[in-house]
């Protein structure tokens, strides 16, 4: 059996209350984290009530395909880019019945990184049917474990206050 980090079940179990108090189903979009945030999602008992469903795009032609991801946006951005994970989430929110989503896209590591976009680089976003799409870059140390736990509990804060907000 897996086991998911006990931080990442306690803020599951917050957006699943968060859904339930605001009528809000979700998807998720995930690169880099593999969907570490649908597994804690889906781990809360009654979660199906509110998780419509999660893409996992790891490949650039995944999120193209499953997303809707403009391929020029990544040629033109990069994959991990501001808008591509802003892309990523509103493509979720087009493909499926989610009135709001969260989009992961980042280098875990250890390799892929580059001088300009290094290891530990995330973007992600979250998007609501109406509102604003948030962003927020993050800069993460550490090792590959870290940086995907750390990223997919960024990105589920950023999905609560998206829908709380």
């Amino acid at each position: 059996m897996i086991s998911l980090p006990p931080d990442l079940i306690a803020t599951a179990e917050r957006i699943l209350a968060a859904c339930e108090e605001t009528i809000t189903p979700l998807a998720t979009a995930e690169s880099c984290t593999g969907g570490m945030v649908g597994a804690a999602l889906t781990a809360v008992s009654g979660s199906s009530a509110w998780f419509d469903r999660g893409f996992i795009t790891y490949s650039n032609q995944a999120k193209i395909d499953m997303l809707g991801v403009p391929e020029g946006l990544i040629i033109e951005h990069g994959v991990v880019s501001e808008e591509v994970a802003r892309a990523m989430a509103s493509g979720a929110l087009a493909h499926s019945l989610a009135t709001a989503s969260v989009a992961i896209t980042g280098i875990a590591g250890p390799t892929g990184g580059t001088a300009e976009k290094p290891v530990g680089l995330v973007h992600i976003a979250s998007a609501h049917r109406g509102r604003e799409t948030l962003h927020r870059r993050l800069r993460l140390d550490g090792d590959r474990d870290h940086v995907r736990h750390a990223a997919a509990l960024a990105a589920m804060d950023l999905l609560l206050q998206r829908i709380l907000k």
